[in-house]
This record gives C-alpha cells, sequence and structure tokens, in this order.
C-alpha cells in the first residue's frame, strides 16, 4: 500500500504543475487533454476542481455527473483548503478499494484548483489473494508432503525396530542361531549385522557348551567307572588274594590321581577363561623357567630315554612364574609323551622385535593337517597315533595362560616329522645384566 502511495505521489506532483499552468492561462481544453492522457476509468481517476470545489474535468464523465456535493468525497475538502492529502477509500460510485492523493493548485501563493488522482487496488487486492492462496496452498502440499514422508520415515525405521526387538526376544528365549534379514547401510543396517554377529556367536558358544559339558561328563564317568568296578571286585573276594588286590588297588590310586587332576585342569581351565586368577607378574629370566621345567620333566625323560637339547637366549620377561612354568611343563609333556623312546627334545629360543619366540619340538609321529586346527581345543582327541591318554586339558590351559601374559602361542607339523610348538612372550628388556 505505501509503495503505490509513493508511486501516485510522484505521478501527481509533475501532472499538478501542468495542469496549474493550463489553469492559469485558463486553458481548459488543454486540461481535458491532460486529464485524458494520464487518466484510464478502470484503474486511474483524475479529476480537476475548480477553487470553489467545482468539477472542472474528469477521467470518469459518465459516473462523475452523477455527483452533487463533491465536498463528501474524501479528500476534496481539505485539497480546497490548500492541505495536501493522501489516503485510502472507496470508490465514488463503487465498492472497490482506492489510494488517492488530493494535490492543491497554486500559482503566487493562490489556490487556483485541486487535483484529485485516485488508483484502484482491485488488481493488486486479487494479485495478493493469488498469492496467499499460492502460499497456503504450497504450505498445505508441503505439510501433507511432510507429513507422508514423515509416515513412511517412521514406518521405515518403526519396521526394523520391531523386527529386531522380537529378535532379541526370540535370543532371550534360546533360539540362537537364527538371522535377521534386514538390509541396509544405515546405523539400522549396521545393528542388524552386529545382532546377526552377536547370535552366531552365542550359538557358537552355546555349542561349545554343551560340547564341553559332554566331554567333562564323559571324561569324568571313565576313572569313576574304573573305580567303581575295582571297588566291587575288591567286596566279591579279590581282596582276598594278595597279588589281585594290590593290582585292583593300584588300578583305583591311579584312577584317582588322574580324576583328581582332570579336576585341578577344570579349574585351572574356568579360572582362566572367567579372567579370576591373578596373575602375580615379575621380572624373570627366561632361561632360567626352561631349566626349572626341564628338572621338572627329567625324570620322565630318563624313563623314557630322552634328552633335551636347549639353546635359549639370556632375556627377560615379565611375568607370573608358577602359571608360566605350568604353561611350559604342559607342552612339554605333550612333547614327551607324543615322542619315541630314546629321542630328543629340542627347546630354542630367538628374540623377533619386542618378543622372544620359544619354540619346543618333538620327534613324534606329528599331528594331521586336519587336528591341527583344533590341537589348542578343550578335550580335543586327535588320530590314534596320539591317543596316550591324559585330561585332553593342557595344551587349551597353556595357550590361555601365554594369551593372559600378552602373547600366542601357534603349532606346525609334517607328519611323521613331529610338531613344532611357539610361544610368543613380551620381552621387558633384551639382556640380563
Amino acid at each position: 500500500m505505501k509503495t503505490k502511495q509513493a508511486e501516485l505521489e510522484t505521478w501527481s506532483t509533475p501532472l499538478s504543475e501542468s495542469v496549474a499552468d493550463a489553469l492559469e492561462d485558463n486553458d481548459l481544453r488543454q486540461v481535458e487533454l491532460l486529464v485524458k492522457r494520464y487518466g484510464a476509468p478502470e484503474t486511474i481517476n483524475l479529476r480537476i476542481f475548480g477553487p470553489e470545489g467545482r468539477l472542472l474535468s474528469t477521467s470518469s464523465p459518465q459516473i462523475d455527473w452523477q455527483i452533487k456535493d463533491w465536498l463528501k468525497i474524501p479528500g476534496v475538502r481539505k485539497g480546497l483548503q490548500n492541505k495536501r492529502v493522501l489516503g485510502f477509500g472507496k470508490g465514488v460510485l463503487s465498492n472497490d478499494d482506492r489510494v488517492f492523493v488530493a494535490q492543491p493548485l497554486n500559482r503566487n501563493g493562490r489556490l487556483i484548483g485541486l487535483l484529485r488522482m485516485s488508483l484502484t487496488l482491485t488488481q493488486f487486492q486479487r494479485q495478493f489473494r493469488t498469492i496467499i492462496s499460492t502460499v497456503l496452498g504450497t504450505l498445505i502440499l508441503t505439510f501433507l508432503l511432510c507429513a507422508a514422508i514423515s509416515l513412511w520415515l517412521a514406518r521405515s525405521m518403526a519396521t526394523p525396530i520391531q523386527a529386531m526387538s522380537r529378535f532379541a526376544v526370540r535370543l532371550g528365549s534360546g533360539h540362537l542361531g537364527e538371522k535377521l534379514n534386514i538390509l541396509g547401510n544405515d546405523e539400522l543396517g549396521q545393528l542388524a549385522i552386529e545382532l546377526n554377529r552377536m547370535s552366531e556367536r552365542l550359538a557358537s558358544l552355546d555349542n561349545e557348551r554343551r560340547a564341553f559339558l559332554a566331554n567333562v561328563s564323559h571324561e569324568l564317568r571313565t576313572p569313576v567307572s574304573n573305580v567303581t568296578v575295582t571297588l566291587e571286585a575288591l567286596e566279591r573276594g579279590a581282596a582276598e588274594e594278595p597279588e589281585l588286590r594290590a593290582r585292583f588297588i593300584r588300578t583305583a590310586q591311579d584312577e584317582t590321581v588322574r580324576l583328581s587332576r582332570l579336576i585341578q585342569d577344570l579349574l585351572d581351565l574356568g579360572r582362566l577363561e572367567a579372567g579370576v586368577v591373578h596373575l602375580e607378574k615379575q621380572p624373570l629370566s627366561l632361561q632360567y623357567l626352561i631349566n626349572r621345567a626341564e628338572s621338572a620333566m627329567e625324570l620322565r625323560m630318563q624313563t623314557k630315554g630322552m634328552s633335551i637339547q636347549q639353546d635359549m637366549p639370556d632375556v627377560q620377561i615379565q611375568g607370573d612364574p608358577e602359571r608360566l612354568l605350568q604353561a611350559f611343563l604342559n607342552i612339554l609333556d605333550n612333547a614327551i609323551k607324543y615322542s619315541v623312546s630314546n629321542s630328543r627334545i629340542f627347546v630354542s629360543g630367538r628374540v623377533e622385535g619386542s618378543k622372544v619366540a620359544v619354540q619346543i619340538q618333538d620327534q613324534g609321529a606329528g599331528i594331521s593337517e586336519t587336528d591341527l586346527p583344533h590341537i589348542f581345543e578343550e578335550f580335543y582327541t586327535a588320530d590314534s597315533s596320539r591317543k596316550k591318554g591324559g585330561t585332553g586339558l593342557g595344551l587349551a590351559i597353556a595357550r590361555r595362560i601365554v594369551v593372559a601374559h600378552g602373547g600366542n602361542i601357534s603349532v606346525h607339523s609334517k607328519a611323521p616329522e613331529g610338531a613344532v610348538f611357539t610361544i610368543f612372550l613380551p620381552l621387558t628388556s633384551k639382556k640380563l645384566e
């Protein structure tokens, strides 16, 4: 509206000068020409009044000659009082909104007439209503489109979340190993992948638990059954024969020792897996540790006519001496058990960066390629050439002890060339002073 008023004021100022010049010369014909040139009945109404308020010329003669009292028209009375008026009003004989200007015409300080120019706002209001309708329609369309997109996004997010919720409930109820079929590269897709991995891992752990319980039950059942049978034989009269009695008692003792060793190994393995074993780490000599393990196995090796050839660097490691000794004893026990009589066990070490690698090589029948990946599993029994008794937990315990010290253990073998176990342990310093 202010813009239209400014435009009307800009038009009326020079026009009023031209009309004033014509009135001063009493040239009404020139006034009529100016009114016809700048007035347009449908949009711009231009009226020229004399100083007494009489209509001299108009751009809408068919309408304006019907008006008897022009002083009632907005702006005319004040304009004839030599006051410039700029404002809004209705049409003379219509209800159209118009913006008008009443410009007094002066010459030499004397009022010689009045110019009143009005501009209809119908077209402007029509355009404004069109803009408002367009804006409102756009807003409504945008709102509906946003609502539809939000609903689609909510459903697309809620559907996989509900599927994940049901999947988690099924996992909690024991349906392990199932897969969640949700595809996508977003966060929900990554979460579905992790849930599937968790399901597979839980299923694997459950299978391992079941296999472990089955193996424990089997391993415990055998010595208990042997002791029970032996005691029943003694009860039925075998105790009356000294030689038979001594043999049965020795069998019961051996099975009891085996049972005790199995239970102790199970306890050690359980503590290591649960992480509740407290390692009393301290600086110690690796060579001293190997010498202790060799001394502990000396009697067993003598009974089989075996010996150890050692080539160990004088390096220092950080660890629990008793636990590391247990790991080396388990591996040496395995090497002695599967080596042929009158053979050697080679124990060597080498520094590799920040770790020391200890190799223990036997001269047994070796381990087949199918058994190598499972050799550190609990109760795993390899081929018949390596079934020499024991609890089947020694290598599993050794591996967990080494891992608890920040190291790792590996094995390679080519039957029938024996097996080589390599233990990697972190160094504290390369040489002892």
